[in-house]
């Protein structure tokens, strides 16, 4: 089995005990699910869905030895702040893309594909998010795309939660 087939796996069989502890709760990564918790949450910067996801996020540590090792095709979920907003690439499918940098200090490029996925908005510059993607490796940190659904249903799909809302 591939790693990230097991940690899609994972991640899937962690949500689903997180609902089968309560049967009024939807689904935690169900849209209206996550601006329901967001709602109920008036001042605080953290929801009870960043809760869950903090509790599956691929360590740092593991993101870093993906980079030292030249990893590729590695389905990875990350926190990290947005610490630059660049041009959209538009060669292609359209991708928006930002810099996030991780607590280790490590910098990731996140290509997210708005051909087909919901754009984040800019006031996610200095924010944290997590993003849920495949890892790639470059010379600068890695790149994180597939943050989107997949039309085809071949691929896992990803997204980006920002601010209580889930872009994919």
């Amino acid at each position: 089995m591939k790693i990230h087939t097991f940690l899609a796996f994972i991640f899937l069989c962690i949500s689903f005990l997180f609902v089968s502890c309560d049967t009024n709760v939807k689904h935690p990564l169900d849209e209206e699910s996550s601006s329901s918790f967001s709602s109920n949450i008036s001042s605080s910067s953290t929801t009870p869905m960043d809760s869950i996801l903090e509790e599956t996020r691929t360590p740092d540590e593991r993101i870093q030895s993906a980079f030292e090792n030249k990893e590729n095709d590695l389905q990875v979920l990350v926190r990290g702040n947005v610490i630059r907003l660049l041009s959209d690439d538009t060669s292609g499918d359209q991708h928006q893309r930002f810099i996030i940098e991780l607590s280790s200090g490590q910098t990731l490029l996140i290509a997210h594909n708005i051909d087909i996925g919901e754009r984040v908005p800019d006031s996610m510059l200095g924010n944290e998010v997590y993003v849920y993607g495949v890892y790639e490796w470059n010379d600068e940190g890695g790149v994180i795309h597939w943050t989107h659904e997949d039309p085809d249903e071949e691929h896992i799909e990803g997204f980006i939660q920002f601010n209580g809302h889930k872009y994919q």
